[in-house]
């Protein structure tokens, strides 16, 4: 049978004649390098002749600027009153507690803060942040029922949150200590000075702990201040109270600034402890021995007897008649131990002397 079409080897020889097109890989390739080669021409006869740092101004200028937040004349009247001179207006006494009693508690709902949980665990950030928070708690409530230490940590893991405080632990403990108008009392008014209980610190550091690993003390809500029941400060009736935890009362910002949906403030770390001859009124009690701040408040400068006879520089001890010391050093002949036979020899031979 003939067919019309060639067979398959014939097929294939013809196709063999046919001109080859090159790959369109290759044809890319070059389209490349071609423009790269015309931009690098162009860039080298353009860039001498740019004002870099004109440039770099006008983008500058062109970024908006970081202001601060924006706050109602409320809210700053509210900060001027918590954290500038008035803040330091108190009424004391039993003025203070009738005060403190009339101010009724706030009848909104209170909101639990949500949890925190500090993840840099480094001598950085961790570690320094554990120690404010632990001073504070020491200082401020050590000796306090355990919910109103609980309730101190509380107030200020919610300050850090707060638009209106710093965004660090330490930041918070010690916003003001360099400047008249500290915000936790004790970071000026001495008290770091004396050391601390080792059972009660302890248990600070316990309470610390656990409000930067996910506690959360929901009785005191979303509290930014707290002040003890026997004074009364200007700012307390300017915001909610809202419980009271042994000494201390606790309140929050009024309105929506003392609601959770504004403590919406990102932890920034950079943790920092000052010195603590940094700190503003401490220098007022104390004086500098070397490096240290060494506390002098209530330590009498001591009035050298007239017929006391000791140089300036003997340090030896005088029994107070005063005080109701008395001597318990027993005498050789009264002890059971070896010492009365020497005492016993050195008597009989004072005897036969005389």
């Amino acid at each position: 049978m003939i067919h019309d079409y060639p067979n398959r080897l014939e097929a294939i020889a013809l196709d063999d004649d046919l001109p080859v097109a090159a790959p369109r890989r290759n044809r890319s390739f070059m389209a490349v390098i071609l423009t790269l080669i015309v931009v690098s021409i162009a860039l080298a006869i353009i860039l001498p002749q740019i004002d870099v740092k004109a440039l770099y101004g006008r983008l500058m200028q062109s970024k908006p600027a970081i202001t601060a937040p924006i706050r109602t004349a409320q809210q700053a009247a509210l900060i001027a009153a918590t954290q500038g001179e008035e803040a330091s207006i108190v009424v004391e006494g039993d003025a203070a507690a009738a005060m403190n009693a009339a101010l009724p508690f706030s009848t909104a709902p209170v909101e639990s803060a949500k949890p925190f949980y500090l993840t840099d665990t480094s001598m950085t950030n961790g570690e320094k942040a554990l120690r404010c928070l632990t001073q504070a708690v020491y200082y401020e409530a050590g000796f306090e029922p355990v919910s109103g230490r609980y309730a101190v940590a509380q107030v200020i893991m919610n300050r850090m949150r707060h638009p209106a405080f710093p965004k660090s632990v330490c930041g918070v403990v010690y916003q003001g200590s360099q400047r008249p108008g500290c915000q936790f009392s004790f970071a000026c008014d001495g008290s770091l000075l004396r050391a601390p209980s080792p059972r009660a610190w302890a248990d600070a550091r316990q309470v610390a702990n656990d409000i930067l690993t996910g506690a959360v003390a929901s009785s005191v809500g979303m509290a930014t201040h707290y002040h003890a029941n026997y004074v009364s400060p200007y700012w307390a009736p300017k915001l909610h109270k809202i419980n009271q935890l042994g000494a201390h009362i606790f309140y929050r910002w009024p309105g929506n600034w003392g609601k959770r949906v504004a403590f919406n403030g990102v932890y920034r770390g950079g943790e920092f402890i000052p010195l603590v001859s940094s700190l503003a009124n401490i220098n007022a009690n104390a004086e500098m021995v070397g490096d240290e701040a060494v506390l002098t408040t209530d330590i009498p400068a001591p009035v050298q007897d007239v017929t006391d006879r000791r140089a300036a520089n003997d340090v030896g001890g005088r029994i107070d008649p005063a005080k109701t010391w008395r001597l318990t050093i027993p005498m050789g002949s009264e002890t059971r131990a070896a010492t009365p036979a020497p005492a016993n020899v050195q008597l009989q031979a004072l005897e036969a002397a005389q």
